[in-house]
């Protein structure tokens, strides 16, 4: 089967079926955040919010886009305009793929929360992602991966790696 990017098939979708993820680690300071409502106003939406479907709850779920959305909620002149609906492209991807994309669209544009950085990697270790799998499809070094390990204070983050025993307790 070809593939077709999901761009090629935007949906245009009423706002209140589309929630905010919980694992967004950007943050756009208040002067650009204006920039985006006057670009919006001006330009209209020119990229669509980048999307999950959940079936289970009839919402999508943003991997990208929140800022736009946001934008939306915050401004009733932009809302009316709209007519309450986003444009949305839609992935089918399960949920560390999901954080991965919305890792590398942040970090393909801009900076990101660290903290927040450090509860994914937290997160996607938990569901038993691999530093490899981790450094592939977050574009991180192993450096990077290892300070926000250590920042985390998790060992269960470490719980992987095979140390040598440094000082044993003698009995």
């Amino acid at each position: 089967m070809k593939f077709i990017s999901p761009v090629y098939n935007i949906q245009r979708i009423p706002i209140e079926k589309i929630q905010a993820n919980t694992y967004n680690p950007n943050h756009v300071a208040p002067p650009e955040m204006k920039l985006l409502y006057d670009s919006i106003k001006e330009d209209g939406y020119t990229m669509p919010i980048v999307c999950y479907y959940l079936p289970e709850i009839d919402k999508y779920e943003i991997v990208d886009g929140y800022h736009r959305y946001t934008t939306m909620l915050v401004h009733k002149d932009i809302y009316e305009r709209e007519g309450g609906c986003l444009p949305v492209s839609v992935i089918d991807k399960p949920l560390s793929d999901r954080m991965a994309s919305t890792i590398r669209h942040n970090r393909a544009r801009g900076s990101h929360d660290v903290d927040l950085m450090t509860n994914i990697v937290a997160e996607l270790k938990d569901i038993g992602m691999s530093d490899a799998w981790i450094l592939k499809h977050l574009g991180m070094d192993a450096d990077e991966l290892l300070r926000l390990k250590q920042l985390s204070g998790l060992a269960s983050l470490f719980a992987d790696k095979d140390f040598s025993k440094s000082w044993e307790i003698e009995k």
